[in-house]
Parts: C-alpha cells; structure tokens; sequence
C-alpha cells in the first residue's frame, strides 16, 4: 500500500542527535518521519511560540466555561482547580517534549506510540494517532461553538427582547466554521504572520480584560467581590456530597484549557531545527498560559456581584453576563466579548491546522479510508489541503448533531480530554515500561530519576483521571445531563478497531519507513558504541 509519493531518501548514516538533522531542506526527508519533505519550513521559533500560545489560549478557553466551572466549588474550586491540573499538565508536557525531541514527526502520539511500545507498536500507536485526531477535531468544534455563541450573545445584549434559537448557533457555527478552515486551507503561508497576529491579541486581550475588570468596579458603584468569596468560600453545587471528588471532577475545566500540550508537535516538519525548537514551544505554551489565565481568573472573580445572574443569565455565552456586572454595561461587555472573541478566533484556526495535520499523517500511511486523498499534500498551496477539508465536514455534520440533539453535540465535544489523555498516554506508558530503549535521546533528554518520576506521575494522573472525567457532571443526573465522554470514546475506540481489523488483512504496516529508520539509527548507536569500547580496551 505505499505511495510513489513517499519514496525513502536515506538520511546521513551518523547515529544519535546531530544538528545536521534539524536543517533538512525541502525535498529530503525528514528523518525522524521517514518520509519525503513535502511541506515548506516557514515557521520560524517565534512563529512556532505563537501558535503554540494561540492554540492552547488558556484565559480564553477557561473564560468560555467558566460559569460551568462554577458548579465544583466556586471561585476558590475554579482557581485551585486549575493551578492543581496546570501541574499535571507541565509534567504531561516535559514527557512530550522529551519525545518531539527525539522524533520531530508531525505526527506526534501517533509515531511516538509506535516507536515506544515496541512489539506491539504498529496497534497502540494506530490507535494513539485515531484518539489523538478525533479529539483535536471535537476541539475545533468546541471552539467554533464557543465563537458562534459569543457573537449571538453580542447581538443579545443589545436587544432585550431577543430570545435566540438553536439553528441562530448552528448558522453562525457553520460560519466561523467554514472561515477558520477555509483560512487553513488557502492562506497556508500566512499562518505564521496569522499566529502572530493571535500572539498580540492574546496578550492585548488579556491585559485590556485584566485593567477593566480591576477599574471599572470601582468606578461604577458596584464595588469588588470579597476576598472570601474568591479565594475561601467553597461552592459545591453538583450534588456529590465528596468535596474531594468534586474537586477532581472539576480539574475538567482546567484541562480543557492548558490540556493541549502536544499541538505545535504536529508542525514538526513545517519549520527548522524541530528537535531544539519544539520544546521551546511547549514551553514557551505552558507558561504563558498559566500566567495569563490565573492572572484572569482572579480579575474576573473580583468583578462578580451576583452569581445567580450567571447561571440564569439569558445569553448563550455566559461570560456576556459576568461582563456586563464588572463594566455595569452593555457597551462595556460587548467590548470585552470582543477582546476575548478575536484570540479565539485565533485559537480556533490553530486547532484546524493541528486537527488537519493529524488526519494527514494518518492518511499518509494509509490509516484512513480514502488514504491517497487525504495523505495528498497539495502542490499549489503546500499544505495537506483534503485533510483540512475532511476536518470542517467532520465539524460541520457535529454542527447538525447540534441543530437535532444538544445533548449529543456536547457529548462529543466534551469527550475532547479523554480522548486527547488516552492519545498522550498510549505513548508515555510504553515509554516507561520499555525504560525507553527504544528512542535515541535529542537535545531534552530527561535523567532517568526525573523522567520516571515526571512521567509516572503524568500516567498515574491520566489513567485516573480518565475515569474521573467520564462521571456525571452533577447529581440527580438524566438523559439530558449525562455525562456521555465515556460512550463516545468508547464508541469510537470500537468503530477505529473495526477498520484496522480491516486494513490489517489488506497489508497496513503502519509507519514502517519511520520504524526502519529509527531502529537502523539505534542499531548504528550500539555499533558506535560497541566499536568505543573495543577500542578503549586496546588502548
């Protein structure tokens, strides 16, 4: 099943890290990947940052659930929620830099899998990559939904006696939809100066948000909120009678924000020097992000004079309402909507390059039905154009599921951590029971006692975790306010076994150029090595 489009250059015969391999021009090939360098390197370090900073987007993401996130404990819940899984999520992240170092492959869990479980790789990274994708696509989504009811709600606070509708959503979804992927598939070469731009707003939008929300309650009459009630006075209103258990339950809300750890992993073979470059992304990601939303979470919280308000608030889009009680206005809210508005929009194209990059690296070794039309990369705009394109169908039928079934919408995209988990963890796991003999150290290497600790950790929180974040969101529970992340997954686990159960009998070898590759390089490592020491001995 390989394509004439794949052929196999053979990369320098050096084992181990060598700086050579970070500046591989267009036409070779890439040799963590094993295939042909088919897209640009037009990402520079900064660039990279940026859609490292715009994709995660941290105080945007947790603004748009926040009054969600108010049910697990409140101010105090939503704060210390958040610190306690951006500390699981760093560990989550060493572990993934550690492997984009060492194999910079756009594909990322889904080749990382596949190298660390050895034996077994060809079916856990299989399904590492499937998890990995359909929970970047059900991120896509979630965010064109977070941008559609923003704007509906920018409409609503102008006209009081607005009641908005269901297909209201699903039109401007579809919009925001189709413009964000539509920007992926046909401006490839401006995304590096587009993630620019989302760099600039995100900081911007912050720091206007953070300065209104620390002014104008002062200015206005209304007056701040107690330090009590942000940093003491514990919510619970879920109905589990644990404090504890609503507590990790909440962590759910955090790890939608900062849980994207591996996204500029996927742009590996799209800029130079990845081994070096990549973790600095991540890096550079994570700590920008947890800066940013703590620092919003506490102005925001400061601003709130009437939580009831916020739960029966008549807008889509919650945060319209929190707004509006810290400016004491609608002009004021409408602004702030829009500071928040454009850095999602920002964020929302980038998870459609990641989502498309994904489907692609699948396609590419035939994976995926229709391989040779979505592994494709197009000539014209240089960039893997039937990917990105099957990405807004997917987001597009979820769309409909809405316009039906609410219900059924969230259910998909609320199983996004989940999935995005399990992704990271069929990776890292193999890597620490096969006490990583099966990767050649890059530029990040851990020591082996913090490596085991980190990733132990980063598995332990995953594995239970997972569970946790599968339980219903509150007590009594019904159809409606069922927690289906579990089904969903679970569900797709099932429909992917199905097709590798069917591709497997029809010759799929998974990535086979990049396995060959590796371990041609881990034998060339043991020769070198073994050469060092004979000759050590003579001397």
């Amino acid at each position: 099943m390989e394509r004439k489009s794949q052929e196999n250059v053979q990369p320098t015969s050096t084992p181990g890290y060598s700086p050579s391999d970070d500046n591989v021009e267009v036409g070779e090939v890439l040799n963590a990947s094993g295939h042909k360098q088919e897209l640009e390197r037009q990402f520079s370090l900064l660039s990279i940052c940026a859609v490292g900073i715009c994709t995660g987007n941290a105080w945007a993401a947790l603004g748009g659930s926040i009054v969600l996130a108010l049910y697990n404990g409140g101010p105090p819940g939503v704060i210390y929620e958040f610190i306690a899984v951006s500390f699981f999520y760093w560990l989550i992240a060493s572990c993934i830099a550690e492997l984009a170092s060492a194999i910079p492959s756009s594909a990322g869990v889904y080749h990382w899998a596949s190298i660390t479980a050895g034996k077994y790789g060809r079916s856990v990274g299989y399904f590492a990559g499937w998890w990995n994708f359909f929970g970047w696509v059900f991120g896509a989504a979630s965010l064109s939904a977070i941008l559609a009811n923003q704007i509906v709600s920018m409409y609503g606070l102008f006209h009081t006696s607005y009641a908005y509708q269901r297909w209201h959503v699903f039109i401007t979804y579809l919009i925001v939809t189709w413009l964000c992927c539509l920007c992926v598939m046909f401006a490839n070469r401006a995304l590096p100066a587009i993630s620019n731009v989302g760099l600039f707003f995100i900081f911007a939008g912050v720091v206007i948000t953070i300065l209104v929300c620390a002014i104008m309650p002062s200015r206005s009459g209304k007056g701040y909120a107690t330090n009590e009630f942000v940093w003491k006075e514990w919510q619970n209103q879920t109905g589990w009678t644990s404090d504890g258990f609503v507590f990790c339950a909440g962590m759910l809300n955090g790890a939608y924000a900062v849980g994207v750890p591996d996204c500029v992993s996927h742009l590996a073979e799209e800029l130079p020097k990845p081994r070096i470059n990549i973790p600095k992304a991540i890096a550079a990601q994570m700590v920008v992000g947890f800066i940013t939303a703590f620092l919003y979470l506490i102005a925001i919280f400061y601003t709130v004079n009437d939580v009831t308000l916020l739960f029966s608030n008549p807008y889509p889009f919650p945060l319209a309402e929190l707004y509006r009680q810290a400016t004491n206005t609608r002009a004021g809210s409408l602004g702030l909507l829009i500071v928040i508005f454009l850095p999602t929009a920002c964020t929302n194209i980038g998870a459609y390059i990641t989502a498309g990059r994904m489907l692609w690296t699948l396609g590419r070794d035939d994976a995926t039905p229709f391989a040779s039309w979505i592994g494709h990369i197009d000539t014209r705009f240089k960039n893997p154009l039937n990917a990105s394109f099957a990405c807004g169908i997917i987001c597009t039928v979820l769309g409909c599921i809405y316009v039906g079934n609410t219900t059924a919408f969230n259910a998909f995209l609320g199983s996004f951590v989940v999935l995005t988990s399990s992704s990271y963890l069929a990776a890292i796991l193999p890597h620490i029971l096969s006490r990583r003999r099966h990767i050649l150290p890059g530029p990040f290497w851990m020591p082996d006692s913090v490596f085991y600790t980190v990733s132990g950790v980063s598995c332990a929180y995953m594995a239970s975790f997972i569970v946790i974040y599968c339980f219903p969101y509150a007590v009594p529970f019904d159809s409606k306010s069922m927690n289906y992340s579990c089904l969903i997954a679970g569900g797709l686990t099932v429909f992917v076994a199905g097709w590798w159960w069917w591709i497997r009998k029809r010759g799929y070898v998974g990535p086979a150029k990049m396995i060959e590759e590796v371990e041609r390089r881990l034998s060339a490592e043991a020769r070198g090595r073994q050469r060092a020491s004979i000759s050590a001995e003579k001397n």
